[in-house]
Order: C-alpha cells, then structure tokens, then sequence
C-alpha cells in the first residue's frame, strides 16, 4: 500500500484452527477501482467487494508434557503480535482486530491476572470416560435439557469435571475462566470477556435460562463464580494496552469479540438465497448445520446427539460435529514418520486412482479421536467390520474421504428430520473445500447440489463482525451480499444416475455399520 493513501475501511482477522494460525486483513473496496482512487468517503460510497489479504501464517502444534496433551498458548500469543506488527509495517491500518478459534479449550487466571499452568488440548485423554460419568451424576436427559450440546468428551464441563477428579489444585486457584479466543484478548487488552458463542460450546450455559448454570457447576463442584457474564458478538472489548503497543510500535487499535467460535464466525459467512440452508465447515473438523431463530431441545435431538449452538445476532445453530478431515491428516504424519511422505495434492490424486466405494469407516468412532497410529486404527476396524483392509495410501485416503461424504448425507438428513425442513442442496465452506474430490464426492452422496465457498469463512465472518462493529456495515445482510459479490461458488452436481445408484448402495452398507 502506497503511503500517500489514506487507508481504506480495514479490519485483522486472525483465524486459528486446530493446525494452524492466519492473520487476514479484510478491506472494503470499490468494485472497480481506479489506480490511486483509495480516499475514506468515496471509497465506501462505492463498497461492493470485500478484498482479503494474508498476511502472517504460522503453524499450530501441541505440546506433550509428560502425561498431557497442551496449547502452545504463549506461541500463540507471539505469533498474533507478530500479525499486528506485520499489519502496520505492510502499511496497513486497521481499525480493529479480533481473534476467532475452535471451541471449548480454556486457560485459568489466578487472583494477580497471571495464567495458572499451560491449557490442555482437547484431545488430550483426562476426559476418557468423563461423559458416562457426569451423565451418572447428572443425568443425560437433565445434561441436555440444560445445555443443548451433544455429548461430546472435550466439552469444557467434561475438562473441568476430569480436573475435579483429578485434585487439580488450579480450580481452587482460580479468579477467572477464559476460554481461548477471549484469554488471548485478554492478554492484548488487559479485559476480561466471556464471548457468547464460546460460552455455548462449554456445556455450562444454559440456553433456556440465558446464561451459567450455576446449579450444575454447584452440583460438580465447579466454582461458577470464575465465568465472566457473556457478551455478544460485535461487543467492544478493549484497546491494545499500553504495554502492547509499546512492544509492537502500533496506535492502541480496538479488540472486537466477534463470533469468536470458529464455526461461528463460518456459518455467519455463508452466502445463502434462502433463510433454510444448511451448511458444512470443512476443515480438520466437520461441522454440518442449519441456522435457528431458537434452540431446539427436543428428545429427538437428544437421541440424535446434535447440537444447539449460539450464532451472531442470537440466533441458534442446530449442528452436529463429525470428526473431519483429522482422520487424513493423522494418515499423512504417520506416514511421514514412517519415511513416506505425500502431500495432500498427491494424496488426493492417489485416491482418485482408487477403486470406488471398497471400504468403508465411521469417522466419528471416538477410537479415531487421537490414535497413535491412525492407519493401523482404520486396518483394525475394517478388520472387526469384515471389509477389505485398504492397502496403499491412495486406498486409504479414498475410505476415508468416501466415508465422510456418506456420513455427511446421513447428517443431513437427521438435520431435515428434526427441523421438518427439506434442504436444496448444501453449503461447504471451509478449507476442506479445497478438496475438490471431497466435494463431489458430497454431491454424489447426497444427491444434491454442493455449493463450495468462500475457502476463508471463518476469517471473513469474523470480518463482516469487526466493520459491522466499525459502522462500516448497515447489518450483516450486506455483508452478505459483499460475500456473493467477492467469492464466487464452485458448483458441483450429482453424477448420473449410475453413480447415484453405487453411493445409494453404500450408503445402505454405511448405515449398517451401526451409527445412530
């Protein structure tokens, strides 16, 4: 950016998935500029384009640490300032930044403000039999009721119950619970926040009551005083603190809590037609999901394990998560350990190679949740099912994305069974779109249309959130529209009818496999 423009309306995102770390600059342009032509009114007279731009990316490993599985917490820190630093030395002058993550994880801060101890991931294994444990305790249908969410080992209630178990001293220390999003903010602006969207993925807010549940925290002994009151997206949190800007040599910019749930701020950049669509965030998770005006509690939802999740504007999503694109990516490190390394470009081209719809897993099996040898895991449970062993990474990668393309269909249609809806087609946002063959693959098992894009959902819903906040958006309608407008949808049809009838097929032999 030349230094003799004034900036033009600009917002950084950063968008941190469970591998990595992205740092975008989103900026508001006139769908045709002219060279040069970039000063503040007539710019935004003229907006029809959100532009993005990446600026810093970084990868995001845990930490074993004797028997536990952690965040790398004070790298991820290091690496948002660098994105801040980067920003202003590109020439660039937000206005704002806000952070958006995956769910559930948290760090606790003692009295003096200081974080106690190093955040667990959620794959590490303290919360292995968590579930049936606080369900005895509890009971499922009272768990439910009280939260929305399906039973899920990683819920925070489940990582705060396995600490409990364990004689944790941290819980007794604590002042505050920051869930990721809102504990990184909090190191750059000194505010402590409790981001709406976050606060439903917990299993400790209660839809129905609009906030904590504190009878259920007393029940299992977890201090309810250390929440802070939720916020909604769009909330101003704070400004960088002096000590930030200091270090960074940048002006005091304000921190936004977005939809700060990755899956949030993805679903709020879904350019639907139609107020009933459903979608699908495509990464090393699935998520796939339809949008509510309330939560939808019923025992059919229970049974189904979905659940019901709080998005921008206060409106509800009804989704459920599916293990994703983890099960390749576990694939492809054992590999590399063993000396075999592919890129996901060749993994891809190999499994298009393959023979069609041979084998297939169930990719939620929780025995896929963190393997130490995920190949070795599919080989055993194609083994116990009765199915050919897939024999080459080309096999495997095809099982796996085949699989996930059946288990998708059968989500879609527990979605239209519970909410009476009967969807066109379905959304996928998400880098996992960049999986080509995953998409038609999809379409195929559906047989519906698949609408792939935008790729950067969740840091251009967080984007949309920032310059709503900034008044650079009437609502997100427009932002929407901005949406359409920026990042044209790759469309992908079913197949002819013979190939509808084989995934027809093995959409029957999926089903059998057991999952409800």
């Amino acid at each position: 950016m030349s230094s003799e423009q004034q900036p033009l309306p600009c917002a950084l995102a950063f968008d941190l998935g469970a591998s990595s770390g992205r740092a975008f600059i989103g900026e508001i342009v006139p769908e045709c500029p002219e060279e040069g032509s970039s000063s503040g009114s007539s710019a935004v007279a003229g907006v029809r384009k959100l532009k993005i731009t990446e600026i810093h990316r970084f990868p995001n490993v845990p930490v074993q640490i004797g028997g536990h599985l952690h965040w790398d917490t004070p790298m991820l820190l290091r690496e948002i300032k660098a994105g801040i630093r980067i920003a202003f030395q590109a020439g660039y002058r937000p206005e704002s930044c806000a952070i958006d993550t995956w769910g559930v994880d948290f760090g606790l801060l003692d009295r003096n403000g200081e974080l106690l101890g190093i955040p667990y991931h959620y794959r590490d294994r303290q919360t292995e039999g968590a579930v049936e444990e606080v369900s005895a305790q509890v009971g499922a249908e009272r768990l439910f009721r009280e939260s929305g969410l399906q039973f899920m080992p990683f819920n925070t209630l489940y990582q705060l119950h396995a600490m409990n178990k364990a004689g944790s001293p941290k819980l007794n220390l604590a002042e505050t619970l920051l869930l990721t999003p809102d504990l990184l903010s909090y190191f750059l602006t000194g505010k402590r926040v409790c981001e709406f969207t976050m606060a439903t993925t917990t299993g400790l807010f209660d839809p129905g009551r609009g906030g904590w549940n504190i009878p259920l925290m007393e029940q299992l002994g977890i201090p309810g005083a250390i929440f802070p009151d939720p916020v909604l997206p769009g909330t101003v949190i704070g400004a960088l603190t002096a000590e930030v800007c200091a270090e960074l040599g940048v002006p005091p910019i304000q921190v936004i809590a977005v939809a700060s749930h990755d899956t949030e701020s993805a679903a709020a950049a879904v350019p639907a037609d139609s107020p009933a669509f459903a979608y699908l965030v495509s990464g090393t998770w699935s998520l796939l999901g339809t949008q509510m005006a309330m939560p939808l509690l019923t025992p059919a939802v229970l049974e189904r394990q979905f659940s019901n999740e709080g998005g921008v504007d206060g409106t509800y999503h009804l989704l459920k998560n599916i293990m994703g694109l983890w099960i390749l990516q576990e694939c492809k490190r054992k590999w590399e350990q063993d000396g075999e390394a592919y890129s996901f470009a060749e993994l891809v081209h190999l499994a298009g190679q393959a023979e069609p719809l041979c084998t297939l897993i169930d990719p939620d099996d929780l025995r896929f949740m963190n393997p130490l040898d995920m190949p070795e895991e599919i080989r055993a449970y194609c083994r116990e099912t009765g199915q050919p062993v897939p024999n080459s990474p080309g096999a495997f990668a095809r099982c796996i994305l085949e699989s996930l393309a059946l288990r998708y269909r059968q989500v879609l249609e527990q979605a239209e069974e519970l909410t009476g809806s009967r969807f066109a087609g379905l959304h996928m946002v998400g880098g996992g779109i960049q999986n080509e063959l995953l998409c038609r693959f999809t379409a195929e098992a559906i047989g519906r249309p698949v609408w792939a894009g935008p790729v950067e959902a969740s840091a251009i819903g967080n984007l949309l959130v920032q310059l709503r906040a900034g008044g650079w958006l009437e609502d997100l309608h427009e932002g929407l529209a901005l949406v359409k407008a920026s990042f044209p949808l790759q469309v992908y049809e079913p197949g002819p009818e013979e190939r509808q009838a084989a995934w027809a097929a093995a959409y029957e032999r999926f089903e059998r496999l057991g999952r409800s």
